[in-house]
């Protein structure tokens, strides 16, 4: 029996991923520009930039609850099917 969801569907906790994919990027790219004086020897940043520095923490903290999401979804299914 072939399964019924398509290939390109979004499952449970995908919009969560990419969510956190995105923040992560954010503050990766805010990492890089508060970590960029130290190297160049210029003014450092305000502090609220290494605020958005941990964005890099918080969204993989996203990304990963998306994925234990998904693979909630999955066990679900698998169990239904038996």
């Amino acid at each position: 029996m072939r399964d019924k969801t398509q290939t390109n569907s979004a499952g449970p906790g995908d919009g969560l991923i990419r969510a956190g994919a995105v923040v992560f990027f954010i503050g990766a790219v805010a990492t890089l520009v508060t970590v960029a004086p130290l190297f160049l020897g210029t003014k450092p940043f305000p502090t609220y930039m290494f605020g958005l520095s941990m964005l890099m923490g918080v969204g993989f903290l996203v990304a990963g609850a998306g994925v234990l999401r998904s693979i909630a979804a999955q066990r679900r299914q698998a169990r239904a099917a038996r």
